[in-house]
């Protein structure tokens, strides 16, 4: 019997979700190898857990998330997050810095009807996650190696260097060095392929923090570079929220 593939969805746009079904060639091939059992993005026919391995994409938002991913972990064999916003619980984290009452009421016309919790958490702080698969969306080369990994028992195959390792691959200036622009590449997850320094601008820290990241040493360098406070707070609390935080011990 060929081992069952789960793919769940909290709160998110499913941006993910899509970069799975881009995989056109590779999903096929993924499709002969395992049973697609609950994928409800690309198909409505869902087969009953207990599930080999579940990708699981958004973050805890609400009540009935919270309850939900504890059920997804108890019938996953494996569980996976994919994405900034089940990994560091994603833009709406940003919510994590105001108040959302106060949300509520400026934007809806009737607020008591908006269920929602006071902050956006990654799953990982609500269950035990066997691997976090960073990025806004994530990379689909990145994505096949993780199932792949997980389906054969070995670890993936994942760098969890910076993303200043991929503009040297790729032949890119940096952006830093050369023009003095604000820079998040030297603490940021690789995966993108340094695509925004490749064409001249600055890393936005997409894929998150990376394993090495020493963001105290860059802070001078961002202040060097035109950021004041306020800036810098808004260039480290985008994709990922408060995950840069954590670097600065805050």
């Amino acid at each position: 019997m060929a081992p069952t593939l789960a793919v769940f969805k909290l709160a998110s746009c499913d941006g993910c979700q899509l970069t799975l079904l881009d995989c056109e060639d590779e999903l096929l091939a993924l499709a002969g190898e395992v049973e697609i059992a609950h994928f409800l993005e690309a198909s409505s026919a869902v087969a009953p857990g207990p599930y080999d391995l579940s990708l699981v994409e958004g973050s805890v938002t609400t009540a009935e998330d919270a309850e939900r991913i504890r059920a997804i972990r108890a019938a996953s064999r494996h569980l996976v997050t994919i994405g900034a916003c089940a990994t560091a619980g994603g833009i709406q984290a940003l919510r994590n810095f105001a108040d959302v009452d106060e949300y509520r009421r400026t934007v809806y016309a009737r607020p008591e009807y908006v269920s929602t919790l006071a902050t956006s958490t990654p799953v990982s702080a609500h269950v035990d996650v066997d691997f976090e698969l960073r990025g806004c969306p994530i990379d689909r080369r990145q994505l096949i190696e993780v199932i792949s990994a997980f389906l054969a028992g070995r670890k993936p195959d994942v760098p969890d260097h910076s993303v200043c390792f991929e503009c040297k691959r790729r032949g890119a200036v940096c952006v830093t060095v050369t023009h003095g622009t604000p820079c998040l590449g030297p603490v940021t997850h690789a995966g993108c392929g340094a695509l925004c320094p490749a064409y001249g601008r600055g890393c936005f820290g997409c894929f998150g923090p990376s394993g090495s990241a020493n963001l105290p040493a860059l802070i001078p360098l961002l202040r060097r570079d035109g950021l004041d406070e306020d800036a810098m707070d808004r260039f480290l609390h985008t994709f990922n929220a408060a995950a840069f935080d954590k670097e600065l011990g805050k």
